[in-house]
């Protein structure tokens, strides 16, 4: 009796992901500690780059890629899967990118940019503390 799921991992080339040797999650274990210290890194006085945001927030967001690809690549098996895996993931990739770009205009423009009406409706310490003081002295029904 053949086992038909290891006939065809041979049949496509040598698969490790199926057998029992945890190693290669060992290792990536390690790798995402080292990651997270890194990141740690940047709030601590040995980070050399103090008061740059930008390089800052550059490194960080180069771990969390770097984090996010071992953990997809590893532990949803997308290492061993065929390359039909790409025709998936890079459209949808430059689409996200695509419309992450088309809203910065628009995100900018919002925060930037405020109109007579949106001033004159927006909310200032004040209101809040009005509304938090008038909420304390409301009687509510026994029972609530």
């Amino acid at each position: 009796m053949t086992d038909h799921h290891h006939g065809s991992a041979d049949a496509h080339g040598s698969h490790d992901h199926g057998s029992h040797d945890n190693s290669k999650y060992i290792y990536v274990f390690i790798a995402l500690c080292v990651l997270t210290s890194m990141s740690f890194l940047t709030y601590t006085d040995f980070w050399p780059f103090k008061g740059m945001k930008e390089v800052t927030w550059l490194f960080m967001m180069a771990v969390s890629c770097a984090k996010a690809s071992l953990v997809m690549m590893v532990f949803m098996h997308l290492w061993w899967e065929a390359d039909w895996k790409y025709v998936l993931t890079i459209p949808a990739s430059i689409m996200s990118i695509f419309l992450m770009l088309a809203l910065v205009p628009d995100v900018g423009l919002r925060t930037r940019t405020y109109s007579k009406s949106r001033i004159d409706n927006i909310a200032q310490p004040s209101d809040v503390s009005e509304v938090v003081n008038q909420s304390k002295h409301v009687e509510h029904p026994a029972g609530h």
